[in-house]
Formats: structure tokens, sequence, C-alpha cells
């Protein structure tokens, strides 16, 4: 069976490695300590330049929820535009409405401005209260695939809720499992029924500048002062190799 690896990408630098290892797209977004933002313009212009394999581009306006309010709508637009600008490949977003259900018009919405690229849904999906009645609505949306754990922290925990997804989409939407997927236990998930998968592969890069233990510039315990995450080439060409040989 053919494979699709999608990498996760927070830097123009992670996109370069998960290439080199073998994938075959990236997401690029920044800010993954709010589980992604939309990257900024220099590192669009950069990755376009310096990839030759496909590039998403996440456009997600803050982290937090997923209810979004007129003026982020439009930021949300912008971006869309822009991202087609730099000659993305395809577009990843989402909204919902207050009560945790698919917001079908803008959605509609983002997807026709979208067009041509295809659009993936992100995991909004998984707080959506209803994942199989969420599923009909972004097929009515005209939604390309859905990024989901099957409703859990992990892709690993959530497989059986993945599975019927799959089952249930026949082909009119792609499922695309992500979330604490790795090396170590992709092939867990082979029994879904799925063909594409998302992860960071990512490492912690240990910083050499010298940490000023009386100051805290983000102003939090649980975000490194210094050191930073990229996704690892050594890490996902385990991944590519672990694909292969099911």
């Amino acid at each position: 069976m053919d494979y699709t690896l999608e990498i996760c990408s927070n830097s123009v630098q992670s996109a370069i490695n998960a290439q080199l290892a073998g994938a075959h797209r990236v997401e690029l977004c920044d800010n993954l300590w709010e589980s992604g933002t939309t990257p900024g313009p220099g590192s669009l212009k950069l990755a376009r330049q310096k990839l030759d394999i496909g590039l998403f581009v996440l456009v997600r306006p803050r982290g937090g929820d997923f209810y979004y309010s007129d003026l982020e709508v439009e930021i949300m637009m912008e971006d869309i535009k822009s991202v087609k600008n730099i000659g993305a490949d395809g577009i990843v977003c989402g909204a919902l409405n207050k009560d945790l259900t698919i917001n079908k018009e803008l959605t509609t919405k983002l997807v026709e401005l979208s067009h041509p690229l295809p659009f993936t849904f992100h995991r909004a999906f998984d707080v959506a209260k209803d994942m199989s009645q969420s599923l009909e609505d972004l097929i009515d949306c005209g939604v390309t695939r859905v990024l989901t754990s099957g409703g859990q922290t992990s892709a690993i925990e959530g497989r059986d809720q993945l599975t019927l997804l799959n089952q249930q989409a026949k082909g009119r939407i792609g499922i695309m499992p992500g979330g604490g997927i790795n090396e170590s236990n992709i092939d867990q998930l082979s029994g879904t029924g799925c063909t594409e998968f998302h992860l960071t592969g990512s490492e912690r890069c240990k910083s050499p500048v010298v940490e000023n233990e009386n100051l805290k510039l983000n102003g939090s315990d649980d975000i490194p002062e210094n050191d930073y995450m990229v996704s690892s080439e050594k890490r996902i060409r385990g991944v590519v190799q672990k694909l292969n040989s099911l």
C-alpha cells in the first residue's frame, strides 16, 4: 500500500529536514507551543524556495479555541490569499461554532477561497462534539481531508475511532491520523485503513546560550527559555522506513 507522510514543521529548517528524510509534504506552521499558528512571510517565502515536496500551510490566527471573531476571520482570509500567492500546495484551516459544531458557513467560505488548493480541516475536528455528524458536515463543505486523532490525545488511543471514520468516509474525504505518532508506534495505525499520516518527528535542541535563571522572558516554566524543537531527519527517516515495511 502507498502511504503519504506529512510532517508538521515549525520552521523552514524543520521542513528541510523533513524533505531530506523522505517525507512527502510538510505542514508549515509556527508556535507549536500554542498548537500552531500561521507562519510569517519570510518563512513562507524561504520554504517555497527550498522545498520540492508538497508545502501545506496552517492558517490559524491564534492559539486557544476555534471560535473566531469577525476580525480574526478577516485575518484568516487575507492569510489564505497570501499563502496562495507564494505558491503553496495546500491550506490547513478550520473553524467551529460556540456549541462545538462545525461552522459550515465559514468553512465553506474558507474552502472556496482556498480553491483550487486542497483544504485540510485541522484538529479542531477533535474538539467537535459529534464526530460522525462533523465528518458529514465537512464533506458538505468540500473539505479534502481531515486531520484527527480520533478525538483522543493521541492517534494511537483513537485508532478505533479513526477506523470508523475512515469507513464512514468511503473515499469522500481523506482521514489523516495525527497526534503522538512516531517511529515506534506508526505501525499500530496500519489497520485503520488510512494511508496518510501526520507527525512532527521533533527533537529538542539544547541551546548553547547560558541561561539567565533570574529572568523568564516567556513568563512560563513550561516553555524552555532558550531551547527549541526541530523536526529530526533521523526520526522522520525511521518513520519512512517503517511505513515502507508495512
